[in-house]
């Protein structure tokens, strides 16, 4: 099978958008016996949020970054932002999936979320193997977790991030078992360590060469390690953080957007608002009305 060169321009699918899943932060969908959606089937196309899937019982075949997977029976599978992904053929599924988008994550009550393994998913993991025990713990969280997506009410949202923090931590617990204590190759550490500087240094750097500075690597080597070792551009990371701390802030706090700007290392207040807008399709004042419309 050939798949698309991802330089090439591709569909990026969105949550609210997507024809199974369909939510707006989050959603679940469970599958008993269905089909992968037709509309997906040898079409190279990313998502722009997370997507989590617990395949019970299925084989069909799927590519992720031009990796090929076979889904195995009672697997934790985990599709990240932006990854690569084609579906190659249509074969009924048993399980369940979980979708969230980078928004939910800044949600006060799921900052910690981001934080862990599973999320930041530092050894590039898309399959997670599970012990019985594993199966039968994440298939009950999983059930409960439905239950409480299914309900309305005040406490809904604050019972549905209670049960995805347990599912997540568990699943990370086994993430860090399977893949920590491999050891990781050089372009892989020199990843980890491109991500974790990002994190230090995110506010007042924005350029690939000045993280390439740090790391005692040139900019073109760092460029090339992670574009292969992640599957998006280097400087990808670094806007996709700058986006995650302004929306944060443009929720969860009063500052003015020129207070905002200057806070994440922004000179021109004018060009904080193209950027937030060219990466997220809003702009900051727009997104800040319509999250506090959605959530206050």
């Amino acid at each position: 099978m050939q798949i698309t060169n991802t330089d090439q321009q591709v569909p990026i699918y969105s949550l609210e958008h997507d024809p199974v899943m369909g939510g707006k932060l989050f959603s679940m969908a469970k599958f008993e016996g269905a089909l992968t959606h037709q509309g997906e089937l040898l079409v190279p196309h990313r998502k722009d949020y997370y997507l989590l899937v617990f395949a019970r019982q299925g084989n069909s075949r799927h590519w992720v970054d031009m990796t090929p997977y076979m889904t195995r029976d009672n697997t934790f599978y985990i599709f990240g932002p932006h990854q690569l992904t084609v579906k190659e053929e249509p074969k009924p599924m048993w399980g369940t999936a979980l979708g969230f988008t980078r928004e939910f994550l800044a949600l006060q009550e799921n900052a910690s979320l981001v934080k862990l393994p599973l999320i930041r998913n530092p050894h590039n993991a898309h399959e997670l193997l599970l012990s019985d025990a594993d199966v039968a713990f994440t298939e009950e969280i999983l059930q409960k977790l439905h239950s409480e997506y299914l309900r309305t009410g005040d406490w809904q949202q604050r019972m549905v991030a209670a049960y995805l923090t347990v599912l997540l931590t568990y699943l990370s617990r086994l993430y860090t078992e399977q893949f920590e204590n491999n050891p990781a190759s050089t372009d892989k550490l020199l990843l980890k360590k491109y991500q974790q500087t990002i994190e230090e240094h995110f506010r007042e750097l924005h350029q690939v060469s000045e993280y390439a500075s740090l790391l005692h690597v040139s900019a073109g080597h760092l460029s090339e390690v992670v574009k292969v070792q992640s599957g998006k551009p280097a400087i990808v990371h670094i806007h996709e953080r700058l986006v995650l701390e302004i929306r944060r802030l443009l929720f969860h706090t009063q500052y003015s957007l020129k207070e905002i700007a200057f806070d994440l290392g922004f000179t021109d207040a004018s060009y904080f608002s193209r950027f937030f807008k060219r990466q997220t399709g809003v702009t900051p004042a727009e997104y800040r009305a319509i999250t506090r419309e959605m959530y206050q």
